[in-house]
């Protein structure tokens, strides 16, 4: 297991209802894949990173960290 910089960006997007919510996205540095939670919180930036690991597009079992 490696450990891979994510870049994660705080912005606002759109539900499925039109309404404006706070989203964290983060961005694989070495692959380019992103994930994006609700919240700017801790916990959302924590669950990209879970996400992230889960749908790989290499297949690999990374550990990733903001960076």
């Amino acid at each position: 297991m490696s450990k891979v910089d994510c870049e994660v960006e705080y912005s606002i997007d759109y539900n499925a209802h039109s309404c404006k919510h706070d989203c964290v996205v983060a961005t694989c540095t070495k692959c380019g894949h992103q994930t994006q939670s609700w919240g700017h919180g801790a916990a959302s930036v924590r669950r990209c990173m879970a996400v992230m690991n889960e749908e790989c597009p290499e297949c690999e079992n990374n550990f990733y960290v903001e960076g």
